[in-house]
């Protein structure tokens, strides 16, 4: 199974672009960043043209996230759970599909740092963090997929010292995204390539494409038994090079049927199967 995840920035505007893709890269799942869409314009008909399902949250002119697949997909949630007292933004969606929990988000970008958004970052990083230790405790397959707007180490810059004073480059962001990862998530590209720079995004600036100036921030984290079925992973960088495309490339990874990795089975009292389905009749609960 392939699933990808792609910030369009404007899905009406480069949908050409993402049938394109969807065409030739044939991905199973799709999370979509930055629709700039209210719901009522997106773009099912032609999604479902292309062979896809979806659902989606749109927001006028900003933010958005999407579900696309190949198969049935069940909405389980609209939002992390908690309002913020501050900004309500359309930058997360939790579906059901493949036999896979996928959350699609869009992490607020922070900027400019310090100030009010920076802090929004920093609530939003905090819902994250308390949602995804639900997720894990299910204990069923689950995939948090998407533009987390964090370059996690020096590794996913091709020059750190220009992003001090960045919100994407913070040392209480990186940290965050670190906690988030030590409770028992798998970061799905930079397991693959330990020691490799990476970039999913170039500025439109200075031919930043051009000199593979780029960021790491779109990342799959996977859960332990999703991890187990790592096969490959990888970015589809000449995309981002197509006229008019989008600031950030897509970003895929393949798991396998069966697992490839050996683990320490838990006693949890209830199969998978069992824990998927009391998991989906609770999954409407906060929509």
């Amino acid at each position: 199974m392939k699933i990808a995840t792609y910030n369009i920035n404007g899905i009406n505007g480069r949908l050409a672009i993402l049938l394109r893709w969807l065409d030739e890269a044939m991905p199973d799942i799709v999370c979509l960043q930055e629709l700039k869409c209210e719901d009522k314009h997106f773009p099912i008909h032609a999604i479902r043209k292309a062979g896809y399902q979806a659902v989606w949250k749109g927001e006028k002119s900003w933010n958005g996230v999407a579900i696309l697949s190949r198969t049935e997909i069940k909405e389980l949630r609209r939002d992390l759970p908690g309002a913020d007292p501050e900004y309500n933004h359309s930058r997360y969606l939790e579906g059901f599909t493949g036999g896979y929990v996928i959350g699609c988000l869009y992490l607020p970008n922070g900027n400019p740092y310090p100030g009010p958004k920076y802090e929004y970052k920093k609530r939003w990083f905090s819902r994250l963090h308390a949602h995804a230790q639900t997720l894990l405790a299910t204990g069923l397959p689950v995939m948090l997929v998407g533009d987390f707007n964090v370059m996690p180490t020096e590794l996913d810059t091709y020059k750190p010292e220009k992003y001090i004073n960045n919100a994407l480059f913070q040392k209480d962001i990186r940290k965050a995204y670190a906690d988030l990862v030590a409770l028992s998530w798998t970061d799905a590209i930079r397991d693959l390539y330990p020691e490799q720079r990476i970039y999913t995004f170039w500025d439109y600036l200075r031919n930043a494409y051009g000199r593979d100036a780029g960021l790491r921030l779109d990342h799959f984290l996977l859960s332990p038994l999703v991890s187990e079925k790592l096969r490959s992973g990888g970015v589809d960088r000449p995309v981002r090079g197509w006229e008019k495309a989008s600031d950030h490339a897509p970003v895929w990874i393949e798991l396998s049927s069966s697992p490839l990795k050996k683990r320490k089975p838990k006693k949890t009292g209830k199969t998978v199967g069992k824990a998927i389905e009391i998991f989906l009749e609770k999954g409407r609960e906060g929509k």
